[in-house]
Order: C-alpha cells, then structure tokens, then sequence
C-alpha cells in the first residue's frame, strides 16, 4: 500500500468545533505528505488564511426555483465523485453526521456501481456533538442520522462521553450494533502557547459561536458576582444569536466598562494568553476545543461540568468545573482564580503540560492514519462495515 493517502476531509466552513477540526486535520495530513482534497460549500476560516497544500473544493448548489434551499450538499457529493473518477481517494472523512456523512456515503456508493478497477474509497465519519445530542437525535433526522453512523466504514466521536450518548441515541435497546474509536480533538501547541502575562486588572475570556447552549448571558451573570468589589474584566469573543441579549445583561448588572464585545476574531493565541482564566460555560459540549486551546496557552478554565469537558479539564489541577445548573458554585469558583493569579498561572503551568502529553497535534493526527490504513488493508462487507 502506498504511504501517501489520498484523502478527502468534508466539513462545515465555520469557526465552529467540528470545521476547526477537519480544517487542522487537513493541514497536518498534507504536512505529513498526504494528498488532502477539502470539500465544503465556502473556504473554513483556518484554511483560508493557511498556505498549506490542501486543495480546497468549494461545491455550491446551482439555484434552482423548484429548490427552496440551494442543495450544497448534492453538489459536494457530485464533486467528491467527480475528482474520485479522475485521481481516486483512498478515504472519505466527513465531519459531522447530517449531511456531510450522506454525501460521503452516497459518494463512495456510486464509486462502487462504476464500471472501473479503481475501488471505492472508504467513509470515516466523525461524530462532533450537535450532530448527535440534537440535529441528529431530531426525530425527522434519527433514521437517517443511525443510517449514516452504521453505514460508514468507521465512526469516530472526540469524546468518551459523546461515544456514549452515541450508543443510547442510536443503538438498538442496550446492544449496540457499531463500533466507536474516540479520537479526543488536538491543538497546536505551536500556535497557542504562552505568550506572556498583561498588566493590569484580572481578566477572563470566552469564546463561542453565542448560540443558546454556550449561555452567553449566564456566563455575564456569573461573572458580575464573580467580580462584585474588584476591577476584573471579560472578554467575549465570537458573535451569534444570544450576543444581544449577553449585551442586556451586561447593561443591566452595570458591567458596561469590564464586559467587552469584540466580535470575530482570528487572533485567538493573543487573546487566550494574557487572560487569568477561559470561562466556558455551556449547558452540553462535547468535547470543548476552546477550552483546550486555552490550555495550550497556559490559561486555567473554569468550566461547566458537562458531556466531555472532564476529559480536558481535570477539576482542581488545570482549573475547576462546576455543576451546570449551580451559577453560585460557578461564580465562586471564577471568582477564585481571578483574585489569586498566583494560583491561576500555577493551574496554567499544569493545563500546558497536559495538553503536551495528550493532545499534541501529531499524537492525534497519527489515530487518524492507524485509522485510515487498518481500513485500507481490513476486508469488509458490501455495506462498508465489519
């Protein structure tokens, strides 16, 4: 077998978890001396500003009335099938189940039907979150979401915790027809690392997309008592749909002066790392991947303890969770951190030398070639599972 794959990565084009991924996924592989096709519907943020040697495939569907959608992810597929005919790919790896593991799916389907020697490539489908606590769960979505995670030739989840709300969702009662292999999210540590401490008062930061399950305006909330009798700031990074009413908190705890809106940033490293403490306080997460990058810079969390984020954060050592409905308990612990900075960089220091020892970027990448080359080299049935 040829040490170069050939390998095609499909994602969201967002800031989101599962594009940042796929998008640092693409970019090691092609490091590594892969050939890296990257099929989406617009260019991943991550990607556009990288000169890497990924090919990128933007597939956008042709409008059309009789579509109340343009059907992007049609036209992935199509695309996926085309360069398959031309060049063959050894492997399809779509992120996030609906619709990305569909077209990959229905892609690697119509390879097989060809008339030709060239076989078809085999579906690795990694499971982010959302895909399967809601999109996927969504009872207009469950069969077809269970169809897709049965149908690949192997499924990956970024987190024990997520593998088993994979197996409740959409095994068979208590037997679960599908084998998982969790792969945890990686970080580049050359990227987000220390970068020195800032003068001035303690500060906290977040990142996210504001959609309702990030809790924006509980984070503001739990910060004004986090705070009450100190000059502490935070810092809020990202936009979505909870930004006004984070704003209105704000406004009405008097927090106007210490609470900042700046928007989309690229510049995450340089944010992350003069913070005393990264907040995440959402009501689910499967994995938190801000979370790790704050590590990575040496930047204690104070996290909601919830899905996978204790298997990032290790309560006490590289900062503290906290139940997800107890915004006093939160509060406190914030609190802690932000007026004994000595601590927090101590807890820092600790939340850098795990992400060395268990999310570098390379130890990760390799699960995925294992992968990868034990699917090349595995017989397996018509219907792409063991």
């Amino acid at each position: 077998m040829d040490s170069c794959l050939k390998i095609g990565i499909i994602c969201h084009p967002t800031y989101g978890g599962s594009g940042v991924v796929a998008s640092e996924l693409a970019l090691s592989l092609a490091d590594e001396g892969h050939c890296v096709h990257l099929f989406s519907h617009d260019v991943p943020p991550r990607l556009a500003r990288s000169p890497g040697p990924v090919e990128v495939h933007v597939a956008q569907g042709v409008p059309y009335p009789l579509f109340h959608s343009t059907p992007h992810d049609l036209a992935i597929t199509s695309r996926i099938l085309d360069l398959h005919r031309s060049t063959g790919l050894d492997i399809l790896h779509a992120h996030y189940a609906l619709p990305h593991a569909v077209s990959a799916i229905l892609a690697r389907d119509a390879a097989r039907s060809d008339c030709s020697d060239r076989p078809p490539p085999r579906v690795v489908t990694t499971l982010h979150g959302t895909d399967i606590t809601l999109v996927g769960n969504e009872p207009s979505y469950h069969p077809l979401t269970q169809y897709t995670i049965r149908a690949s030739d192997a499924v990956t989840t970024v987190s024990s915790a997520l593998a088993e709300r994979t197996r409740e969702n959409f095994g068979d009662g208590k037997q679960c027809p599908f084998d998982i292999d969790v792969i945890p999210n990686f970080v580049d540590l050359e990227t987000f690392r220390p970068n020195g401490q800032a003068d001035g008062p303690p500060s906290a930061v977040h990142v996210s997309n504001f959609r309702r399950v990030k809790r924006v305006p509980w984070l503001v909330r739990a910060f004004a008592e986090a705070s009450e009798g100190t000059d502490a700031h935070l810092t809020l990074v990202g936009d979505g749909p909870e930004q006004d009413e984070a704003r209105r908190v704000a406004q009405e705890h008097g927090l106007a002066g210490r609470v900042r809106f700046l928007g989309m940033r690229d510049a995450l490293p340089e944010l992350l790392s003069p913070a005393d403490v990264y907040a995440l306080t959402s009501q689910d997460e499967s994995f938190g991947l801000s979370a790790l990058e704050a590590m990575a810079c040496a930047t204690p969390v104070v996290a909601t303890d919830v899905g996978g984020v204790g298997e990032v954060v290790v309560d006490g050592v590289t900062g503290f969770l906290a139940p997800a409905d107890d915004r006093a308990a939160y509060a406190a612990k914030l609190r802690a951190l932000l007026v004994d900075r000595e601590r927090a960089r101590e807890m820092g220091r600790a939340a850098r030398a795990r992400c060395e020892e268990h999310f570098e970027r390379r130890r990760i990448v390799a699960h995925y070639t294992d992968l990868y080359r034990r699917l090349l080299i595995e017989d397996r049935t018509p219907t792409g599972r063991p």
